[in-house]
């Protein structure tokens, strides 16, 4: 199990805080004016809210921003005894930002992210979520998983027999070269970015958790009528913000999701992957940011 982290690491874990929901300790981070509207992030898997680092302050010149990592990812805790449903990560977020006091804020979500988001909104529609939501964005998650195509790994994960076998001979450049895959230009990100991704996993033992955490890719499936019903009776402003190059979030996902819910704008980022945040981040804050203007 790894406890330390490195230098950059424990930079980001000073600038925010941990809030205890629910016996666990999850980490939070609140950038800009508290006056601002509030903007809440939903990261994505295996990695955490660093994957925003370097969009964040461009955010936060324009709201309050708020993003926590969720349980079993990233500073938070990664306990063993703990089903990582997509449901309980639903309950989690919406307890953190109860605890902050948020009544109302923007909504932001990136691949796993994306799929707490639809339970979020299956919420919302029947008068369960404890705050106004005032608009949506979506950026390359598989929503539709018929329309995707998931990692071989994300795959042998979910499995019973072989998931804590590909969990435990994981490898940082293992891991690494299957980030590489997924960006449209593997050379945009730096080999230190890269292991700051891998020693977030590592922290608190999350490399155990691997298979617990890709079993949502069922929950995708199991509970799609609910989150895909959610999404095609949204009525608050929508945004599909996609690198178009994703290899795994196709763009048949962004346009399926642009045409079912009412009035959705989509932005192509041309020549980016599953990580636009990280492989352009002026690119990405601009076409995040156009849709608020």
């Amino acid at each position: 199990m790894s406890t330390a982290l490195p230098p950059r690491l424990r930079d980001w874990r000073r600038q925010g805080s941990a809030l205890k929901i629910y016996r666990h300790r999850v980490h939070v981070w609140t950038l800009g004016d508290p006056g601002a509207e509030p903007l809440v992030l939903l990261h994505g898997f295996p990695t955490s809210s660093y994957d925003f680092h370097a969009v964040v302050e461009a955010l936060a010149l324009r709201f309050y921003v708020i993003l926590h990592d969720h349980l079993g990812f990233g500073l938070s805790d990664k306990p063993e005894d703990y089903s990582y449903s997509l449901l309980e990560q639903a309950e989690v977020a919406m307890e953190v930002w109860r605890q902050l006091g948020l009544k109302r804020a923007h909504l932001l979500a990136h691949d796993y992210g994306t799929s707490i988001a639809t339970e979020l909104l299956a919420r919302r529609e029947r008068g369960l979520l404890a705050m106004d939501l005032l608009s949506v964005t979506l950026c390359n998650g598989s929503v539709h998983l018929d329309l995707a195509r998931p990692l071989w790994t994300q795959h042998l994960l979910r499995s019973g027999t072989l998931g804590p076998m590909v969990a435990l001979l994981s490898t940082s450049g293992f891991f690494k070269a299957r980030i590489r895959s997924t960006l449209a230009h593997p050379e945009s990100l730096p080999e230190t970015e890269l292991n700051l991704m891998w020693e977030s996993i590592l922290y608190k033992g999350g490399k155990a958790r691997m298979p617990q955490l890709a079993s949502y890719l069922d929950e995708r499936q199991r509970f799609r009528e609910r989150w895909i019903g959610a999404l095609t009776r949204l009525n608050v402003p929508a945004h599909i913000l996609w690198g178009r190059r994703d290899p795994i979030a196709l763009p048949a996902v962004a346009r399926q999701l642009a045409s079912e819910i009412p009035d959705a704008r989509l932005t192509w980022l041309e020549e980016l992957g599953h990580y636009p945040m990280l492989e352009d981040p002026e690119r990405w804050s601009q076409g995040a940011l156009s849709f608020f203007s």
